[in-house]
């Protein structure tokens, strides 16, 4: 196995046991994977409809729907541009916040264990890191440059 084999086994079974902990914590809240990204992109901001299919890699009419249910549920709704009356945009809701806070806290508690195992420099190494090898895949999708994801 070559190194960068190594890397992209380690990326893939951190992705599976951190995919693991967000659908199970998304699915304590009646929330898909997808929902719970929605949440952690619009926590600090507003978007098209289209940015968020766009980003998520999904048509605008799945991503309408997705916003149609999260807004009968009372955690999104859509509002004009305050720049521009013509582009409706989708924000969270102070109930949405609410959940996507009360989320992202539970996400922090069931991560702790792997986390809590690294001293502040490992950490800030981490972050750098991983920081890194996202920024390439992002720069795609720099419509809606979510920061870090409920």
């Amino acid at each position: 196995m070559t190194a960068t084999d190594d890397v992209v086994d380690a990326l893939v079974r951190t992705t599976f046991e951190v995919a693991g902990v967000l659908t199970r914590i998304g699915g304590e809240h009646d929330l898909s994977l997808t929902q719970l990204r929605v949440l952690g992109i619009l926590r600090d901001r507003r978007a098209r409809i289209t940015e968020l299919a766009a980003y998520l890699g999904l048509d605008k009419s799945t991503m309408s729907g997705l916003i149609d249910r999260a807004q009968r549920r009372g955690l999104l709704t859509r509002g004009k541009n305050p720049e521009d009356g013509r582009v409706v945009e989708v924000y969270i809701t102070p109930a949405g916040l609410e959940l996507a806070e009360r989320v992202e806290d539970d996400i922090r508690r069931a991560l702790a264990p792997a986390t809590g195992r690294l001293d502040p420099e490992q950490l800030d190494r981490l972050v750098n890191l991983l920081n890194v090898v996202s920024a390439r895949s992002s720069r795609a999708h720099d419509a809606a440059e979510p920061t870090a994801e409920c």
